[in-house]
């Protein structure tokens, strides 16, 4: 038992070396509908480049987008080889997270359900030859 799991393991660890350098921010407390608008922005495109459409975009979503940006491009200049200059936005996708439940108080003593929604955003960089 104890060799499947640490074969597992291993398959894991290299399917994340494989994807590259990467960030993840989850529990992003944002509709992911709208991070999503924001996501479309910068995919594919240099880092420099998404650094600076995401500094001058008005969405919400741009700020917390822009700081996992700068989180990948010094977790890749933290892993080594890889020349920052040459980096690009190589996916980026965003996932709904938990729903947070709440209620308001309606007329007649009913309530209506608020649906408070998160996100889980993730990018990954690669590097162009």
């Amino acid at each position: 038992m104890a060799t499947r799991e640490r074969e597992k393991a291993a398959a894991r660890a290299k399917a994340r070396e494989e994807l590259g350098p990467n960030a993840q921010l989850r529990y992003l407390r944002m509709a992911p509908r709208k991070v999503r608008l924001v996501i479309d922005l910068i995919r594919e495109k240099p880092v420099e480049e998404a650094l600076n459409i995401l500094s001058f975009s008005r969405k919400a979503a741009a700020l917390p987008l822009a700081k996992l940006v700068k989180s990948a491009v010094a977790n890749a200049d933290n892993k080594g080889n890889v020349n920052l200059d040459k980096l690009y936005v190589k996916t980026a996708h965003v996932d709904e997270g938990p729903t947070w439940r709440r209620w308001l108080a309606r007329a007649h003593g009913r309530a209506t359900r608020i649906r408070k929604r998160t996100s889980h955003v993730t990018v990954v960089l690669g590097e162009r030859a």
